[in-house]
């Protein structure tokens, strides 16, 4: 099952880490950069352990709806 972002979702939930597990972790929530052309191919522009953006596939990933509390904590790095 594959599952698009919309244009909403800020942040994903990575369910799928295999071939990236130094740059991915399993279970984590990403910040997702909006990429019209990337979600297109079915990718995602995610902001990964590295702290760059990188595409994944979207397959890799679920977007998620977080209540404010949570997003400030997010943005805040908290």
């Amino acid at each position: 099952m594959t599952t698009q972002p919309t244009d909403a979702s800020e942040y994903a939930v990575c369910i799928d880490n295999s071939d990236f597990p130094a740059a991915l972790e399993l279970h984590k929530i990403y910040r997702v950069l909006p990429d019209p052309d990337a979600a297109a191919e079915g990718d995602m522009r995610i902001i990964d352990e590295s702290g760059e953006d990188y595409l994944y596939s979207a397959a890799r990933f679920v977007p998620i709806t977080v209540p404010v509390a949570v997003r400030r904590s997010l943005e805040l790095g908290v």
